[in-house]
């Protein structure tokens, strides 16, 4: 690669969000590159995939944003949001299905067909692509970039970043890229793990239950309230439950858990007033119908309680924090919005557009993160291309 692309459009970071918005500008007539640092495309993609890729969730935009921690999403929501996902999803010939949650998956339940179409037709749309090459800084106007083929500067015409946040950084999300752009004026929010596991100090007591879940619980934090199941590991906790209400638990949030959500207070201390006197606790428990796991909380945290009723369905869980930001699905922070033009444009660099996991919002997983960096991938793409068409070369 030894051009300057003075006449293209450059898309950095080839995850939904960089594929989304080299799409956008193919479609609106300009010459577009992608480059990402890793020797192959979306790789954080391909692992989501691992795990059946829920794509979106199948509600109302109205229900969707309610899930999204930033009304500056809004916009871009409203333009495409679930439904246009799965438009997207089908036009690359992928044949989804939507589970009894409301998640939406494709039939072939992994990443990889959805990416090689969706790869295909950028090939059609005349995208070229450099894998290996990584965002290192800026130089002037020119921006830094190292491959390959040693260190090269470049001066596209418009640029979008799609570098990622912070989490799974062996995929390619390191966020190194939040220093660059705060050394030219850009205000960068902390990045925070998001939709994580906690560490807990578990006793040898509970060895034999690390790697078995907990199931049909509710769990709360703080208001927040979440219905799933988790897991028990040797450092912590980890599941579906635990990530819709990490962001209240991080934050300080205490966390609780009713072991029998689905039986009224009053039921559960009329039955442990059945029991005799002086039967263990490890009995009451089982006569409850707790699981195994379940009682084995009980015995870890809640051995000398004296109420033990209120224990079951309010049983507190001592975290000792969250799971590093390495370990996290995703994560919060990035580019603040008050360094953001409406259009996703960087307000110190006008020619500068960012998107996906490197704006400052969060969402919980369920198909609300993958539809929102393609939203914004699409909402970036697109401004990048008008602005491209209104300012000539220089």
């Amino acid at each position: 690669m030894d051009e300057t692309m003075t006449d293209r459009a450059v898309v950095i970071g080839a995850g939904p969000a960089g594929l989304m918005a080299a799409q956008e500008l193919a479609l609106a007539g300009l010459k577009v590159t992608l480059l990402d640092t890793k020797p192959s495309p979306a790789r954080k993609f391909l692992m989501a995939g691992k795990s059946g890729l829920n794509i979106t969730n199948a509600k109302s935009t109205e229900d969707f944003l309610a899930h999204l921690s930033t009304p500056a999403l809004a916009p871009m929501i409203k333009v495409f949001g679930p439904a246009e996902v799965q438009n997207l999803c089908s036009g690359l010939g992928q044949e989804l299905f939507t589970g009894s949650s409301g998640r939406v998956f494709p039939v072939a339940m992994k990443a990889s067909p959805l990416l090689r179409a969706w790869l295909s037709r950028l090939q059609d749309l005349g995208v070229t692509h450099h894998w290996g090459w990584r965002f290192t800084g800026f130089e002037g106007s020119a921006l830094r970039i190292e491959g390959p083929q040693g260190h090269q500067l470049i001066s596209p015409k418009v640029v979008v970043l799609a570098l990622g946040g912070g989490s799974w950084p062996r995929l390619g999300s390191d966020g190194a890229w939040a220093n660059l752009l705060e050394a030219q004026g850009v205000t960068i929010a902390p990045f925070k793990p998001a939709n994580m596991g906690f560490l807990v100090g578990w006793s040898a007591h509970m060895t034999p239950f690390f790697g078995k879940a907990l199931k049909s619980v509710a769990l709360r934090a703080g208001k927040h309230l979440s219905r799933g199941e988790l897991v028990l590991s040797r450092t912590g906790i980890e599941g579906g439950g635990i990530y819709s209400i990490s962001a209240p638990l991080r934050d300080g949030a205490k966390l609780t858990i009713d072991l029998k959500p689905d039986v009224p207070m009053a039921k559960v201390v009329a039955r442990l007033a059945k029991m005799r006197v002086g039967e263990s606790l490890s009995s009451r428990l089982r006569k409850l119908g707790l699981s195994d796991v379940a009682a084995a909380l009980v015995m870890e945290f809640g051995r000398n309680a004296h109420d033990l009723a209120a224990l079951i369905k309010n049983l507190p869980i001592p975290l000792l924090g969250p799971r590093h930001i390495d370990q996290a699905i995703s994560t919060a922070g990035g580019i603040a919005w008050s360094s953001l033009g409406p259009d996703l444009s960087l307000k110190v660099l006008p020619n500068i557009f960012a998107c996906g996991e490197m704006l400052d919002w969060e969402a919980p997983t369920g198909g609300y993160l993958l539809t929102t960096c393609l939203s914004t991938g699409q909402w970036a793409g697109r401004a990048a291309a008008k602005w491209a068409k209104k300012t000539p070369v220089m």
